[in-house]
């Protein structure tokens, strides 16, 4: 979250209008729901996890087991079962 300065970005009569309610505090505007991005969109997570666990399906569907999977990717085995179940349906 960035901050930037109401005079910077805000009509002078929007400021004097906010001012009414919260003189001098710190005001958090959240995103328009139409910008909002969904977790790890913004940063690649999401995108690195979904080529992680293609690799892990793709490591079973090669015959590797669900334990050298999960010792592999420091996960539990019953994570490494929800991520082959997962890529099962896609």
């Amino acid at each position: 979250m960035e901050y930037k300065s109401a005079e910077g970005v805000l009509p002078a009569e929007l400021i004097k209008q906010i001012q009414r309610y919260v003189d001098g505090a710190v005001v958090y505007i959240p995103r328009n729901e139409t910008n909002l991005k969904r977790w790890g969109e913004q940063n690649g997570t999401r995108s690195r996890l979904r080529q992680r666990n293609q690799a892990i399906y793709q490591r079973f569907l090669e015959g590797e087991t669900v334990a050298d999977l999960a010792a592999r990717h420091y996960l539990s085995e019953k994570s490494i079962r929800r991520i082959l179940r997962e890529e099962k349906r896609n």
